[in-house]
């Protein structure tokens, strides 16, 4: 499977069940009709590199002839370009089960060995000289100039600022009162707890910034209020701030906007007296009887309503009732 990411947004991905590679975005669509040749080179030869890259890593794989399993090897190439000085900073980075294996020095032009196991990799993936000048040119120029491309076409999108949604959540009235924020872009966000207006850590746990499927983010913070007395509460608050938004979100600690889906044990969840339930029992018998016997002498008076109409033929008599 390949995916290209530009600032965290997947523009293109392709898998072994596609034809071609699929495009996301309307800007990236127009970046691609606009400069298709050299757009659909590269795609291609992300789709073409398969081969590649599994004779290059054929060597990672070690532990699973060992095992009789499999392995899972990824690869990340990329830059970051910096508008203001101009630095370009590569990177090709290989992982092996979600560990880091074995990555590239750009300025060295050779190979940093990230276990024991990557060690033999590295010696002969220095000893190929051609190999690695070509990976570096690549990354100081190919992949800095379709960085800037992609700016130009994906700016609006690519810089925007959006602001979550912030809530407060708690599992049960004694565990901790997480406050969580969700749909921020980009993942620049802070999230903490205040005591009277003053940033607090003691009993307070941080979560990781997740990717929401729209792109967006979300992260949370929970703070411990076991030990908080009821009457302090007002003191405490949660912020979010961002990177480049004068805006920021607020939200006191307060019992009546804490979300949760606990409910408290009812006739089902925990042990009650059973005369308790009878007299329930009693009552509810009690109202339909009460129901029952209206409903009953409702259908007396109405019948009797249609009995007496004076001039009717018996047999009219009759037809009416039965219609009730």
């Amino acid at each position: 499977m390949v995916a290209g990411i530009v600032e965290g947004v997947t523009t293109f991905f392709y898998d072994d069940t596609m034809t071609t590679a699929k495009v996301t975005h309307g800007w990236m669509k127009n970046l691609v009709k606009n400069h298709s040749q050299p757009w659909e080179i590269f795609i291609q030869d992300c789709i073409d590199s398969k081969p590649v890259f599994e004779a290059e890593t054929e060597n990672f794989n070690k532990r699973a002839n060992e095992t009789g399993g499999g392995n899972v090897i990824q690869q990340v190439v990329g830059c970051e370009w910096d508008d203001e000085t101009n630095e370009v900073v590569g990177y090709i980075r290989y992982g092996n089960n979600g560990e880091d294996f074995i990555s590239f020095d750009m300025n060295t032009e050779t190979w940093i060995a990230s276990n024991a196991q990557a060690e033999t990799v590295k010696q002969e993936w220095d000893k190929n000289s051609v190999r690695n000048e070509l990976r570096k040119n690549f990354l100081i120029t190919d992949c800095p100039r379709m960085l800037q491309m992609s700016l130009s076409y994906g700016k609006t999108y690519l810089t925007r600022k959006e602001l979550p949604s912030v809530s407060l959540l708690q599992k049960t009235p004694s565990s901790p009162v997480s406050c969580h924020a969700t749909g921020f872009y980009p993942d620049e966000g802070l999230i903490f707890w205040r005591k009277d207006g003053e940033e607090i850590h003691e009993g307070v746990e941080h979560g990781n910034i997740l990717p929401n499927p729209d792109e967006s983010f979300q992260m949370s913070v929970d703070l411990n209020v076991s030990s908080i007395p009821s009457e302090d509460w007002m003191r405490y608050d949660c912020v979010f701030e961002m990177s480049g938004v004068q805006n920021v979100i607020i939200m006191n600690l307060d019992k009546d906007v804490i979300e949760s889906n606990y409910k408290e044990p009812g006739i089902l969840g925990k042990a009650v007296n059973l005369s308790e339930i009878s007299i329930a029992v009693i009552a509810v018998m009690a109202v339909l009887i009460v129901i029952i016997l209206a409903a009953l002498g409702f259908m007396t008076h109405k019948k009797r309503a249609v009995n007496v109409r004076p001039d009717t033929p018996s047999s009219d008599t009759a037809s009416d009732t039965i219609s009730l």
